[in-house]
């Protein structure tokens, strides 16, 4: 899970290992490998030269191997999908598709991009897209632009940041923020979703109840 262990053992080898990380992680359901840690280090240590590599050359390949992952584990998700869901298991139910589907239907888009910052959450939500058979062309472009962005994101940090000695002499300090910071945006859709989907947002007049149209129904 340390980056510099792995560069200490393996050299300049660590790079090609890392492209092995970032695909399973991105969607083979191994979701407890260090994607952020890795890429921000993967920055640091080209700035530093320790890898010898063009930051033009890391990128695109980190980002073909984060959509290749996608790919792999939404194709995994639609091969094993429909016999999951004709099994309407006692945990893996029928309604928990369903569910998902309608969310991708509306979220699905802004799900993949924002999906792919957070630990384990951008492991299991290309299979779960595969599952629900959300359109592939679709699943495709967003994957894409997700992986462009969190790949270029977090590379260009590790290598701005990299040769700043207080970031250089505390990797794992800078590690750990580097991971809280990427479990932020789906935080702020989390409270942003609970706070307007909430009884008081939906009482415009202040009565304290939720407002109903002229049949009775909740507005």
């Amino acid at each position: 899970m340390d980056p510099q262990w792995w560069l200490d053992n393996y050299g300049q080898h660590f790079f090609w290992i890392s492209l092995v990380i970032v695909f399973v992680e991105c969607g083979l359901l191994f979701p407890i490998l260090p994607g952020d840690s890795l890429l921000f280090a993967m920055g640091m240590f080209i700035a530093g030269g320790d890898i010898d590599i063009s930051l033009w050359v890391a990128i695109p390949a980190l980002i073909a191997a984060g959509f290749g992952g996608n790919v792999a584990g939404y194709e995994i998700g639609r091969f094993i999908g429909p016999a999951l869901y004709e099994r309407d298991g006692r945990i893996l139910k029928r309604k928990y598709f369903d569910q998902t589907r309608v969310f991708f239907d509306k979220h699905g888009n802004k799900a993949l991009v924002l999906g792919r910052f957070v630990p384990v959450v951008r492991t299991f939500i290309t299979v779960v897209a595969g599952v629900t058979r959300m359109d592939r062309r679709r699943f495709f472009t967003w994957s894409f632009i997700g992986a462009v962005l969190w790949v270029a994101s977090i590379v260009m940090i590790g290598y701005f940041l990299g040769t700043v000695p207080a970031v250089e002499n505390n990797l794992e300090t800078a590690i750990l923020l580097i991971v809280a910071f990427s479990v932020l945006p789906m935080a702020f859709e989390w409270w942003r979703h609970k706070r307007t989907s909430s009884p008081e947002a939906d009482d415009n007049d202040g009565d304290g109840r939720p407002d109903r149209d002229i049949l009775g129904q909740d507005v």
